[in-house]
């Protein structure tokens, strides 16, 4: 198995985000008690003010339109947990594109599927071997209950085996120029699957492009005969504007989350985007991920505070 590789140092587009901010009338602004960031840590590209960024692991936000508002942490790649999915769903919409309503082939579910659930205190969806879902039923089971299994059941669906799935989701990275991320499975269940918040922001913003996965990713609860109503494990969902997108926890990785948020910029609507991963790693899931929603909704909650103290944002939709 490839080790993953040493982050490379890059250099901010500073002057492009100076000058695009510039233009939007947003004052930029050094961190708070500093003039530049620490030794080893990008400085933030902020034009609303210093962000409440999350002392523990890394963290990113993304202006669409504008570019980075900065991040924290370096890029020392970490486990991702069930952010992996996103990749998952992104290769499969690549290779089996839905339009907005449809709801594609019937897939069955393997012996494999089924057996699976429940299994060593994985996140799995209760399925049994025989039955058929629709391509988007299955896209919804991994993306709103974070199902394992049926990442797996969807990556034998559209390679035959995981391994060769797994190829696909690392050529998928390298077209998006996640260079810094590393995927071996397509649940996120393995602690070598790792990436940084910087890829990860770059990666949702590809995924966001497509309808499907958007329309998936913010909804809220599916019903599904003989299971029943399904909420998101994305708490962060009731937070107005936001329109998902993922979050993923476990011990070796911490808490994970993945956002996307609708804000006005000159009257124009812009996705914000903003990942914020290894929050409290090494204690339980749940205090992972706590952290990990708090620290997001802390920080779009700040960029959407300032943009509207400086008069940039109006009424969403």
């Amino acid at each position: 198995m490839p080790l993953p590789r040493t982050p490379r140092r890059r250099l901010v587009g500073g002057a492009l985000s100076l000058a695009l901010l510039t233009a939007l009338g947003i004052a930029v602004v050094a961190p708070s008690g500093s003039s530049s960031a620490p030794s080893g840590e990008r400085p933030p590209v902020s034009g609303i003010g210093p962000l409440p960024w999350p002392q523990d692991g890394q963290s990113a936000v993304d202006l669409e339109g504008t570019g980075s508002l900065g991040e924290r942490g370096g890029r020392r790649p970490v486990p991702i947990a069930s952010l992996t999915k996103v990749m998952t769903a992104y290769v499969v919409l690549k290779e089996h594109p839905l339009r907005p309503g449809e709801q594609g082939p019937l897939i069955e579910v393997d012996r494999q599927a089924a057996h699976e659930v429940g299994v060593g205190g994985e996140s799995t969806v209760p399925v049994r071997a025989g039955e058929r879902h629709s391509q988007r039923r299955l896209l919804e089971l991994l993306l709103v209950p974070s199902g394992n299994n049926v990442a797996r059941l969807l990556a034998r669906w559209d390679s035959g085996s995981q391994e060769a799935f797994v190829a696909k989701m690392r050529r998928a990275a390298g077209r998006l120029g996640m260079e810094d991320t590393v995927y071996t499975g397509a649940s996120g269940i393995e602690p070598t699957t790792v990436s940084t918040a910087a890829d990860q922001v770059r990666l949702t913003r590809a995924a966001m492009e497509d309808p499907v996965f958007r329309a998936i990713v913010a909804t809220r609860r599916i019903t599904v005969p003989g299971l029943g109503t399904i909420t998101n494990t994305n708490p962060l969902l009731d937070t107005p504007g936001v329109l998902g997108v993922k979050t993923g926890s476990s011990t070796p990785a911490g808490g994970n989350l993945l956002w996307a948020c609708e804000v006005r910029v000159g009257g124009t609507p812009r996705l914000l985007v903003g990942a914020v991963l290894h929050q409290r790693a090494g204690t339980t899931p749940a205090e992972g991920l706590r952290a990990a929603v708090d620290a997001g909704r802390g920080l779009l909650t700040a960029v959407r505070d300032r943009l509207a103290s400086a008069g940039t944002e109006g009424p969403g939709r």
